[in-house]
């Protein structure tokens, strides 16, 4: 009998555990969630805690860091040879500023979240795509408008600030091609997910 709960206790350890280890195959949702320890039990609660669907915060996790838990934006040159300052303070998964980040930290009550860690980044997600989705009326299957409120801020996108800006609208794109394509692969492979989870 002690065995058999010291062999559960260690599962569920193993299961809360979320790896920063590289994802071998960005485009394949099952794949990413079935190898990266405790990815699907991180956007399964952020899901339930703000609203937002795996997919969604998949998709703009590979298009801000190809899942990089240590992502930053390059940076300048001093004339020409010396490192110089980085464009933005963007970090981690999902490339979130520092400034957002405190906001999002003020909304959890904990200032103790890591940019770094891949259950907090897919919770922040989860958190600004959730309040887009109440101010600005983006349904969440509409990850394109997401993501061009989620890289211009929402006061941007109000304005329409991605207007003719074609990198930026080729990046929304794609974000709407990998949520679609992730929202499939899910749809196939949720339930042998789910079975594996353990909800706490």
């Amino acid at each position: 009998m002690h065995r058999r709960l010291f062999i559960l206790g260690a599962t569920a350890s193993l299961g809360a555990c979320v790896t920063n280890d590289p994802v071998d195959d960005p485009g394949d949702a099952c794949e990413i969630f079935e190898t990266q320890e405790g990815w699907w039990r991180s956007v399964k609660r952020a899901q339930r805690r703000w609203g937002a669907p795996p997919a969604l915060q998949l998709a703009i996790m590979r298009q801000e860091s190809g899942f990089d838990h240590n992502a930053r934006p390059p940076r300048g040159r001093i004339l020409f040879v010396f490192p110089g300052r980085r464009a933005s303070s963007a970090h981690g998964y999902a490339q979130a500023l520092r400034s957002t980040w405190e906001e999002y930290e003020r909304a959890r009550g904990d200032d103790g979240l890591d940019r770094n860690e891949f259950s907090d980044a897919a919770d922040f997600v989860s958190w600004y795509t959730s309040i887009s989705h109440s101010e600005l009326d983006i349904a969440y299957s509409d990850a394109r408008s997401h993501y061009l409120a989620y890289h211009e801020g929402r006061g941007g996108y109000r304005r329409g600030s991605y207007s003719g800006n074609s990198s930026l609208l080729a990046a929304a794109a794609r974000v709407q091609s990998y949520h679609d394509t992730y929202a499939a692969q899910l749809d196939r492979c949720d339930g042998r997910l789910n079975r594996g989870w353990l909800p706490f």
